[in-house]
C-alpha cells in the first residue's frame, strides 16, 4: 500500500482493489492473517479505508519479515533488497499487475514523464487481470517467471459508505427515472483520468457533441472531469473550441471529484472510453448506482450501452436512445446491472476458489531464481 499525505480512497481504483483482495484472503480458511505493507510515508490508512478496515494492520516492510509467508506487490513498489532477503528465507513473492503493463512502460519512455520501474526478476509469479491477457507473453519475458490470470474483484463497501455520507448531506445517489414522453436533457459525465491513452476523454467528448448536433435537446450539459489541467494545452483547447456544445455554453471542465459526490449533485449519465483497459471500477460503481453507462468495454457487453472501439456515431446513438427511451426500461436495466455485479464479490465461492488454487500452487512450488518461463 503506497500511503501519502492527503490520500483519498477515491483517487484511483488500485487502492480499493487492495482492500477487495484483502477481504477475499481473510475469508480463506488456510490464511491465518493479512497485513498491509506500508510503502509510503504515512502511519495510517486514508480515512475512508481506515473506517472500513480498522483491524487490518499497516506495517513497514522491514518490520514484517517474520509475519509473512507470501508477499503480494500490488499498490506500491517494494524494496528489492528486502524482497531478496525474504525470498532467501523461503517467502514467495507475487507481482499483481493491475495497471496496463505495455502503456506503463512505453508512454513514460516516449513522453519523458517520470514513472516507476523496479527490477523485473524480483518475484516468483505475476498475476494479471483478464484485461491484460494479451500481454502475458510480454510479462513472462520481462519478469522471467510464470504469469497467471486471476478474477477481477469488486464490492460496494466504499461506494455505500460514500452514499451514506452524501445522503447525510441531503444528496441522493442513484439514477432517478422520470415519467413522461418528453426526451430527457442528459447531464453526461466522463471520469477518465486523462493521464494516458488507455482512459481518455476525447472519444466521449466527440460522441456527446455528435448527439447534441443531431438532437440539441438531448444533451443538457457535458461534464469533463480530470481535464482542468489540459484546458490551456493547444490541442485540447482547439478541440474544445470546435465543439458545438462548447459554442452553446454546455461544457463543464472540471478537476478530479469522487464519483458518488459528483453524480449526486450534477449528472445522470456516464460515458467512458478505454483502450486495452476494459476492466474498470468506475464502470461497476456506475452500474451499482443504476446510471446509464455508455462504454466500449467488451467485458461489459450486454450490460450498459456498448459501442465498439472508437465508434463515435454508435456512442452518440446510445445517448439519444437514453434520452428518449431509457427511463421506461430502467427497472430492467437496474436488475441486469445488479446480476452482473454479483459475480465480482470477494465472498463469491468461484472467486475464493480461484485465488485459493493460485495460492496453494504458488506455496507448493520451489522458489524461482530468475530462470526463464
Amino acid at each position: 500500500m503506497l500511503t501519502h499525505a492527503g490520500q483519498n480512497v477515491w483517487e484511483n481504483g488500485l487502492g480499493q482493489n487492495i482492500f477487495y483482495l484483502a477481504q477475499l484472503l481473510r475469508a480463506l480458511p488456510f490464511v491465518r492473517s493479512v497485513v498491509l505493507l506500508n510503502c509510503g510515508d504515512q502511519t495510517q490508512l486514508a480515512p475512508g479505508a481506515r473506517d472500513l478496515a480498522p483491524d487490518l494492520p499497516l506495517v513497514p516492510p522491514r518490520e514484517a519479515a517474520d509475519l509473512v509467508d507470501l508477499v503480494i506487490e500490488m499498490g506500491g513498489g517494494l524494496d528489492t533488497e528486502w524482497l531478496d532477503y525474504i525470498r532467501a528465507r523461503g517467502v514467495k513473492v507475487v507481482f499483481f499487475c493491475c495497471g496496463q503493463p505495455y502503456v506503463g512502460l512505453a508512454e513514460s519512455a516516449v513522453s519523458g514523464r517520470p514513472s516507476y520501474f523496479s527490477r523485473p526478476e524480483r518475484c516468483d509469479a505475476v498475476w494479471i487481470l483478464a484485461k491484460d491477457r494479451a500481454f502475458i507473453p510480454m510479462l513472462g519475458a520481462l519478469h522471467r517467471c510464470p504469469v497467471y490470470e486471476v478474477p477481477f474483484l469488486w464490492d460496494s463497501m466504499f461506494i455505500e459508505r460514500r452514499r451514506a455520507e452524501a445522503e447525510a448531506a441531503g444528496l441522493a445517489f442513484g439514477y432517478q427515472p422520470v415519467a413522461g414522453d418528453t426526451p430527457r436533457a442528459l447531464r453526461v459525465a466522463m471520469f477518465e483520468p486523462n493521464i494516458s491513452v488507455v482512459k481518455c476523454c476525447l472519444v466521449p467528448m466527440l460522441a456527446c457533441d455528435a448527439a447534441f448536433r443531431a438532437v440539441p435537446a438531448a444533451i443538457g450539459r457535458m461534464h469533463v472531469l480530470n481535464s482542468a489541467q489540459m484546458r490551456e494545452h493547444p490541442t485540447f483547447s482547439f478541440l474544445l473550441a470546435s465543439l458545438a456544445l462548447q459554442q452553446h455554453g454546455r461544457v463543464q471542465v472540471e478537476q478530479r471529484h469522487d464519483f458518488v459526490g459528483y453524480m449526486s449533485q450534477h449528472t445522470d449519465t456516464v460515458i467512458a472510453h478505454q483502450w486495452h483497459n476494459d476492466q474498470n471500477i468506475l464502470y461497476l460503481d456506475a452500474l451499482h448506482g443504476a446510471y446509464p453507462l455508455v462504454h466500449n468495454s467488451p467485458w461489459l457487453a450486454g450490460t450498459g450501452y456498448y459501442y465498439p472501439d472508437c465508434d463515435i456515431p454508435a456512442a452518440a446513438a446510445h445517448l439519444l436512445h437514453i434520452a428518449r427511451e431509457h427511463d421506461r426500461a430502467h427497472e430492467t436495466y437496474r436488475r441486469t446491472a445488479q446480476d452482473f455485479l454479483a459475480q465480482f464479490s470477494p465472498r463469491a465461492p468461484h472467486n475464493l476458489s480461484h485465488y485459493a488454487r493460485r495460492l496453494m500452487q504458488l506455496t507448493a512450488a520451489p522458489t524461482h531464481r530468475g530462470t526463464p518461463c
